[in-house]
């Protein structure tokens, strides 16, 4: 896997793309660490923290689909840099006004959360140019997954650590600065420069018109909205322990988990229904959540929130396999559009519920909230076994990538994982 991985990064332009679109997420990776910190800093409340945070996931969720689409009508450099300036803009309104005028705060993360570049489904419609074949391309999404929990395991400590020497608005502006700069990167890039995508044709329901898919996404909805509550819960322990840095760490923890849990799933192959195994893995992840109700002490807390994430990561990649099955055909980038949606809003929601459980009944019941997230997720899947088990097709297999005009790709390359 590591051979394979340094040929992927030996690659013409596929070490800049890659590091250049993980440190222009960077902002999106931190948003929640970041703002929940700075609202605490400026005496704001726990409610008031999950609303802008929910806000700014909602925004994100919204302006993803619609600026992806924006990307394949205009081209990449047009599109991912003055989005990411205008994100990095509303961040800066944020970090200087303050909270004092809560309808500018909430107009302030909305801008910065609708005009979040996707640099990610970029990268994804950029390896197949790059490196054509579809074992290198299926290494390189791999090899983005794994980096992407590097990312998300670092990202709070560096937010934490810039807090520590200078303050929470401090963090937000070098964080968003640090992002323009990612996706300055790529789109200087000549692969990006260069890179153009296909005319395509839409149906006015899209992939909405699968019933598994439609059952997939409801699922993770719920697995969103777990992850999310995470996100102040962690907070609330951090306040109750005393130790602001408590929450950095929590967050790592839970990265780390998923990291580990992406490298050992992705090292193998896995046979039978992937609808089946999904749910075996939301089952495991529902138990990992609710242990987290019980709020130990700092070390036994931070082992509990490494082995909460260890499926995270198996969940969302088996769920891609069951979205390339179920997207009707023809639809596949859409689904994944919808998958990324989907999960944003509900970590949107989780953020803004958790808040007043906070308030309501104390930190354990924020956490509980995850692991009734995790319960519900399960059982979505469950009741919609049916539906799931009678996938609408497929992978589908296409002569080339949709956004390979010069034929990098070989032939038989699925175009599947666009998400």
């Amino acid at each position: 896997m590591a051979a394979g991985y340094l040929d992927i990064l030996r690659t013409r332009h596929a070490a800049r793309l890659l590091t250049g679109t993980l440190v222009g997420r960077l902002p999106n990776g931190t948003a929640s660490i970041a703002i929940v910190l700075f609202v605490r800093a400026e005496g704001g409340s726990y409610s008031i923290a999950g609303v802008l945070a929910a806000v700014y996931g909602l925004a994100t969720a919204v302006g993803q689909p619609l600026l992806g689409r924006a990307v394949d009508l205009y081209g990449q450099p047009r599109v991912q840099l003055p989005a990411a300036v205008v994100s990095a803009l509303g961040m800066a309104v944020l970090a200087l006004a303050g909270t004092g005028s809560l309808p500018l705060a909430y107009a302030a993360v909305a801008v910065a959360g609708l005009f979040t570049p996707p640099l990610e489904g970029g990268l994804r419609a950029l390896w197949p140019n790059v490196l054509g074949g579809e074992e290198r391309v299926h290494r390189a999404y791999a090899m983005d997954a794994v980096a992407q929990e590097v990312m998300f395991t670092a990202g709070p400590l560096l937010v934490t650590l810039l807090v520590a020497l200078w303050s929470p608005a401090t963090a937000l502006l070098v964080i968003n600065a640090i992002g323009v700069l990612g996706a300055l990167s790529v789109v200087l890039s000549e692969p990006s420069r260069a890179w153009r995508s296909a005319p395509r044709e839409a149906h006015w329901l899209g992939a909405l018109r699968s019933p598994g898919l439609l059952a997939l996404l409801g699922s993770f909805f719920f697995v969103g909205l777990a992850l999310g509550s995470i996100t102040v819960a962690a907070m609330a322990y951090a306040d109750d322990q005393g130790r602001e840095s408590v929450y950095g760490w929590l967050m790592a923890a839970l990265g780390l988990g998923a990291l580990l849990g992406g490298v050992v799933y992705g090292a193998r192959q896995w046979a039978g229904a992937p609808e089946r195994r999904l749910r075996v893995i939301v089952a495991l992840l529902a138990v990992g959540y609710l242990p987290l109700a019980l709020t130990p002490g700092p070390v036994a807390m931070t082992v509990l929130a490494v082995l909460s994430g260890v499926f995270l990561a198996p969940a969302v990649a088996c769920s891609f396999i069951v979205v390339d099955r179920h997207a009707p055909r023809g639809t596949v980038t859409e689904a994944f559009s919808w998958l990324v949606t989907t999960f944003g809003v509900g970590a949107a929601v989780g953020t803004a519920v958790a808040g007043p459980a906070v308030e309501l009944g104390g930190t354990a019941w924020s956490f509980a909230v995850a692991g009734a997230g995790g319960v519900a997720a399960l059982l979505v899947l469950l009741a919609t076994g049916s539906v799931l088990a009678a996938p609408a097709r497929t992978a589908v297999t296409v002569r080339g990538s949709e956004n390979d005009r010069n034929g990098a790709v070989e032939p038989g390359f699925s175009s599947g994982h666009q998400a």
